[in-house]
């Protein structure tokens, strides 16, 4: 699975400006049902209730909020860059300020898996997520998630 079957340049954002969890998700769930044509409401949801099983902040300033969706056609990735950290009750308890939203059929099973750990792979890499930081152009962005020397290397 390549992090390049999961998102595309529409599914970058390269500053958003939230202050809140709640609000990261709402509006990672707007941008979402722009790109699924499913209801935002319904993304939104699935989200949350991922949140109160356990957060999916995984430390180091990361956060790959992730959920099961009936009637979605196929996996589909959002990355979004913070304008500033928030909290989002890591297990580390840092703030966080890279995002990768990951959305899956209900049926996904395996593939589910297998998205979630390529991208926490690529986003374990401190010098993929320095680059990342350091950047704030939307086709860079997307450049160093999808470049598969990186990834290959992460």
């Amino acid at each position: 699975m390549e992090i390049s079957e999961l998102i595309n340049d529409a599914s970058v954002v390269e500053s958003l400006h939230v202050t809140s969890k709640k609000q990261v998700l709402q509006d990672l769930s707007r941008r979402a049902a722009g790109l699924t044509g499913l209801h935002e409401r319904t993304i939104f949801d699935v989200l949350m209730a991922r949140e109160k099983l356990g957060t999916t902040g995984v430390g180091n300033g990361i956060a790959i909020p992730h959920g099961k969706i009936p009637n979605l056609d196929r996996l589909y990735g959002l990355f979004a860059r913070l304008e500033r950290p928030i909290d989002f009750n890591a297990i580390d308890e840092q703030p966080v300020d890279l995002i990768f939203l990951l959305l899956a059929p209900e049926s996904a099973g395996a593939d589910h898996l297998k998205a979630l750990a390529r991208v926490s792979r690529l986003l374990r890499d401190k010098t993929v997520c320095q680059k990342l930081r350091g950047t704030d152009k939307a086709e860079a962005l997307y450049a160093l998630l999808t470049d598969s020397t990186t990834n290959q290397a992460a």
